[in-house]
């Protein structure tokens, strides 16, 4: 929803929108209201023609745009076809075409952005002097073509995030590793990098599962380390930048999703990552750490965001001296977020200093139930080795209590977001969780039906951990006197 009226604002400026806003109060202030309403202020205000813009309201699903580029050297022109279909969901097995904003530039050789002159579309040239335009993608197929266009340029596509659909594009490995260096769209370098990191992890997930010798592109590295060192950059983008995909968001990529080797993966690109670039990690976290007082300001939540990220990097290493370096991190934090993420850096690798400094955690913010749930919440979304037995004995601790949903989201719920220890290949994360649900199913109903949830896509896995957690929700499902919430989400969990 939020994504849908950012469009209008891409669509109309900051300057349009604000005047369909103000018309938007003027017609519908204290009335109860619509979208078709919002959508007329917003249309009405700036004389603006939305065309099918309100299939977004009325069609389920996410469009699928599919775009395919091509330049002509003798008649100077660059073209972008585009395609959009929205899947067939229930109730809605034919979609129609809507109203899809892309904000484009083009990327010459060096990098830079080209100034726009015009683009052709359904019969009108139209005039353009800048490096950024919107094409209004309204057909189920059109093409877009630009005109004196002195080279073949490396388009930068939905720009902004211009619009919440999927897409698909013919960017080769090299177009995106020319946008994450050069894009000065913060958006679409971030994306790059995401995509070809997705890409990338993928086929090492193939060559660990055939036991072939793991090897990181160094243009990866390369693309991460030219963002690394650019200062004009925001703090906040380059953290985010230089953060990988998630296990989750890789095994949603894959036919049949495997943890073990997904986790190893990761694992692996991260300490490589850190250890070809630990130089810039290490000057980032020695040039952004500050002894002043917490400040709630984006300068400074930028500049902790990155530190911090930079520091995780190189405790990755396992290396004693980046080991102290978080310590030390740890020991002089001014602010909670600073301590907490140090924590995390160090929680990453099991021993003495895990143990130490998790107790000194607790001891010091063990009156502040919050703090002491995300110092839960840590603990049980750890990847470390056969974790399920530390987040047992945590059942037990002082702090924690089965009544409260809250400390049950952290503990319980933290540890299903941790996939290769919930997903072990024994079943100790199914069976921990299957007998959890059970004994929380006579104490809170409703909490016990979000934790089962974390059962429902158990068909995604391989044939072992199928039977595994098919046998938990069984269990679940014969429990005595099993409550009305728990057996509908375990029942449509086994029916799926």
């Amino acid at each position: 929803g939020a994504e849908v009226v950012r469009m209008y604002k891409t669509l109309l400026g900051s300057e349009g929108f604000r005047k369909g806003i103000d018309l938007y109060f003027q017609r519908h202030d204290e009335q109860a209201v619509t979208c078709e309403d919002f959508f007329a202020a917003m249309r009405d205000a700036n004389n603006a023609d939305f065309a099918n813009f309100l299939q977004w309201y009325s069609q389920a699903g996410t469009p699928v745009v599919k775009v395919a580029s091509s330049y002509d050297a003798e008649a100077r022109t660059f073209s972008l076809k585009f395609s959009q279909e929205i899947p067939p969901t229930p109730g809605q097995p034919t979609k129609e075409p809507t109203f899809i904003p892309v904000v484009v530039g083009l990327l010459d050789s060096s990098g830079k952005d080209i100034t726009l002159s015009s683009v052709y579309h359904d019969g009108t040239l139209q005039t353009i002097s800048s490096s950024n335009t919107i094409l209004r993608v309204t057909k189920k197929e059109e093409e877009f073509v630009f005109s004196d266009i002195s080279e073949k340029p490396v388009p930068s596509m939905f720009r902004g995030f211009s619009a919440p659909v999927r897409v698909e594009t013919d960017l080769s490995d090299d177009d995106l590793f020319f946008l994450l260096a050069y894009d000065s769209d913060e958006f679409n370098r971030w994306e790059a990098g995401q995509v070809l990191a997705r890409k990338l992890m993928l086929n090492l997930v193939s060559d660990f599962q055939q036991n072939k010798p793991l090897v990181l592109n160094p243009k990866f590295i390369q693309g991460l380390g030219s963002v690394l060192s650019d200062s004009s950059l925001d703090k906040e983008f380059i953290a985010k930048a230089i953060t990988l995909p998630g296990e989750g968001e890789i095994m949603d990529m894959m036919a049949v999703a495997d943890p073990d080797a997904v986790h190893a993966v990761r694992k692996f690109v991260r300490k490589q990552l850190a250890s070809e670039l630990k130089a810039e990690l290490l000057k980032i976290v020695e040039n952004n750490r500050s002894s002043e007082a917490y400040v709630f300001d984006h300068p400074n939540m930028a500049r902790r965001a990155l530190k911090n990220t930079a520091l995780a990097y190189l405790a990755s290493l396992e290396d004693p001296a980046y080991v102290e370096l978080a310590l030390s991190e740890y020991k002089t934090a001014t602010n909670l977020t600073d301590q907490i993420a140090a924590l995390a850096a160090l929680a990453q690798n099991p021993g003495k200093t895990r143990d130490e400094v998790l107790a000194d955690f607790y001891n010091k913010w063990q009156g502040d139930y919050l703090v002491v749930n995300k110092w839960f919440l840590l603990q049980s979304s750890s990847d470390i080795p056969g974790n399920v037995e530390n987040v047992k004995k945590l059942l037990d601790h002082p702090a924690f209590d089965l009544r409260n949903p809250n400390k049950v989201y952290s503990l319980i719920g933290g540890f299903c977001g941790s996939p290769v220890n919930f997903h072990a290949k024994d079943g100790s994360g199914y069976k921990f969780l299957g007998d959890i649900v059970v004994q929380l199913d006579k104490i809170n109903p409703q909490v016990a039906s979000r934790m089962v949830s974390a059962f429902s896509r158990w068909k995604r896995y391989d044939e072992t951990r199928q039977a595994l957690a098919k046998a938990q929700l069984e269990m679940i499902m014969s429990a005595n006197g099993l409550s009305e919430n728990v057996f509908e989400i375990a029942s449509k969990s086994l029916a799926a």
